[in-house]
């Protein structure tokens, strides 16, 4: 994966702000039904492996939404700050939390099984079921 240089972003208040060094510029939209309940749509997300900084914890709130992932919010202003798997701390940063960043591309979905019928993007993506996705997670046996 392709890396920007240091990409910053923070909370709608600004309460929570973050950085880091390995945003991929592939953007990726999760079309769980966890995710949608979440934000309501679609997750759009960048992967930033697990370099990332973040100040103002005292305003993060995390919600353990699975045996193997958690969310968190800012518990000022309510903004989505990261979905991270628990097992290799891996973050997952919705992109717009990101100021001023060109040449990102939307280039793949998952969870495309449960994508409900009313809305979809126009680009063309790889797309991934549910399965397809945590087979590519799974442990080694």
């Amino acid at each position: 994966m392709s890396n920007l240089n240091i990409a910053k972003g923070s909370c709608l208040c600004g309460a929570v702000s973050l950085s880091t060094t390995t945003m991929s510029k592939n953007v990726g939209a999760c079309h769980c039904s966890i995710c949608r309940n979440w934000g309501g749509g679609p997750l759009l997300a960048v992967d930033c492996k697990s370099d990332v900084s973040l100040s103002g914890e005292e305003n993060i709130g995390v919600y353990q939404s699975s045996q193997w992932a958690e969310r968190a919010f800012c518990k000022q202003c309510g903004s989505h700050l990261f979905y991270k798997l628990k097992q290799n701390n891996q973050y997952f940063i919705p992109v717009g939390l990101f100021q001023n960043y060109e040449g990102l591309v939307f280039d793949h979905q998952v969870f495309i099984d449960e994508k409900p019928q009313y809305y979809c993007f126009a680009n063309e993506t790889k797309n991934l079921t549910g399965a397809e996705v945590f087979a590519q997670f799974a442990p080694p046996e």
